[in-house]
């Protein structure tokens, strides 16, 4: 199926047909965040030893903005020398400067990094939208100020650790291998290297190669901070440079967030060794809306669910489970708030949805559309505008669809959502937890014992109430089943990082 006719055809409003007209009411002037003053390079080298290090096979791979498709930068690809050169440097900074420092001075450490990413918050913002695509708002509302909270948080723990553990012994691992996706590279970088470095790890990460921008940015703030050299090492590259971090032997504890076909394959990598890792997969999370629910917070709830960045994210809302009741209002809201969804220029601030991350994720999201409409499903897409230029799908409703569909099983890691309709509590509690995934999950009802009791019966790692999306650095965030193993966040996310005697 082309993509003229999956735009011009077969996407066509449901009936009923929406009733708002948001764009002849109501229009935006442009709001264009400038990004003249980043100083992004024409080429980063690895950061290996508190140094810029150029590849030991000098390969390079390009960055392409995914709003525009225009190359940004380019980044070096590092091979198995350079990965063992990494580990080494972290063990090095691991038995020597680091351990040696007191727990406080690491803890002040961690504090710096904190206070210069609020410092910088705008280049990272800028930045990190140019390089994923996600609109400026949520890179400055919500990826940034995230981050700088986790280093905060981190940095407060660092010298309490026994408080942390009553009764044990806390010891670091040693060289942790991070491994981060490219759906919120600073944010998950953060996730990862705060609570190693608040437990006296040292570190070998490998961003994304569709988004090392930030990653790169953070390690010359790391050089600015005066952070032991060796102590943090990123190196970039795909699927094979994480590969070499994984299997390094000098690598101690493997930390992976990404899709759960490789977080498989690391762990059969990782089995019969004696590493430590923790794995945070996919989701297909269930969105459970009652009767009883206030509708149009509900709807607000599933747009941040789903649309938010792109839906680029492990535990989206993708799947709409509607009591039968007002299955009717909720659609008709839905596709009349859809109307209102700006998609376009990730750099505006208007800009509700962006570009899609790259081209391949791109043409995955259009299969899963072509797949969509072959298994039978009512497909209906806003009638925005998008740029001609760059990779922008329309905010995507799929209606009649069924348990077994493809497109209800499977992550589609788009702006999809999946709708379907139930009976009673405990049909939605089953049709929530029939899928492989465990990751989160949400429930709409103005009655506390019903919250408390689907939430028990959902078989998720992290259960929202009347809300969606929310995050904070004291709270674990991890799944069940196939959406990984371990903790992320709180004190979950420093036991990960210690061995306790």
């Amino acid at each position: 199926m082309s993509e003229t006719t999956i735009n011009d055809t077969s996407y066509k409003p449901t009936s009923p047909n929406s009733k708002l007209d948001f764009a002849s009411l109501w229009e935006y002037a442009p709001a264009p965040e400038s990004s003249a003053n980043l100083d992004i390079k024409e080429r980063y080298e690895l950061f290996i030893d508190g140094k810029f290090q150029k590849p030991s096979k000098g390969i390079y791979f390009k960055s392409v903005n995914p709003a525009n498709e225009e190359e940004l930068t380019e980044f070096a690809e590092a091979t198995q020398k350079d990965v063992d050169k990494a580990v080494k440097a972290a063990r090095k900074a691991f038995e020597g400067e680091w351990s040696n420092l007191s727990a406080k001075s690491r803890s002040k450490y961690i504090y710096r990094i904190a206070r210069m990413l609020q410092e910088r918050a705008r280049e990272f913002a800028i930045a990190e939208s140019l390089d994923g695509g996600k609109p400026i708002r949520e890179s400055r509302d919500v990826d940034v100020p995230l981050a700088a909270a986790h280093f905060f948080y981190y940095a407060g723990w660092a010298d309490k650790l026994d408080y942390a553990f009553p009764g044990k012994t806390p010891e670091p691992l040693g060289v942790c291998g991070q491994i981060i996706p490219w759906n919120f590279p600073l944010l998950m970088l953060a996730w990862k290297i705060a609570p190693a470095l608040a437990c006296g790890n040292t570190i070998v990460l490998k961003p994304a190669e569709t988004t090392s921008l930030t990653a790169m940015m953070f390690a010359e703030l790391v050089k600015d901070a005066g952070l032991p050299k060796g102590v943090v090492n990123i190196v970039t590259g795909a699927g094979q440079t994480g590969a070499e971090i994984v299997n390094h032997k000098g690598i101690d504890k493997v930390a992976f967030t990404g899709s759960t076909t490789v977080g498989k394959i690391i762990q059969k990598s990782l089995a019969g060794t004696d590493k430590k890792y923790t794995l945070e997969l996919g989701g297909k999370g269930a969105l459970i809306i009652f009767e009883d629910a206030a509708i149009d917070q509900a709807v607000e709830g599933i747009i941040n669910a789903i649309f938010f960045n792109q839906g680029h994210v492990c535990c989206a809302g993708s799947r709409l489970l509607v009591q039968e009741g007002i299955a009717d209002t909720v659609m008709q809201k839905l596709r009349d708030r859809l109307e209102t969804l700006i998609v376009g220029d990730p750099m505006d601030k208007n800009t509700d949805i962006g570009a899609i991350n790259s081209k391949q994720q791109f043409e995955t999201i259009n299969k899963y559309l072509e797949v969509g409409v072959e298994e039978g499903a009512e497909v209906y897409q806003s009638s925005c505008s998008i740029p001609e230029n760059g990779y922008f799908i329309r905010p995507t409703l799929l209606g009649n669809v069924s348990q077994s569909n493809k497109v209800v099983q499977e992550e589609i890691f788009g702006p999809v959502l999946t709708i379907q309709t139930f009976r009673t509590a405990d049909e939605a509690i089953e049709k929530a937890n029939n899928t492989p995934y465990g990751l989160a999950g949400g429930v709409w009802t103005d009655k506390g014992s019903k919250i408390f009791k689907v939430g028990k019966e959902l078989r998720s790692g992290v259960v929202w109430a009347n809300t969606y999306n929310k995050f904070d650095p004291t709270s674990p965030f991890g799944g069940y089943k196939e959406s990984g193993v371990g903790r992320e966040g709180g004190l979950h996310g420093l036991a990960a990082y210690v061995n306790l005697k």
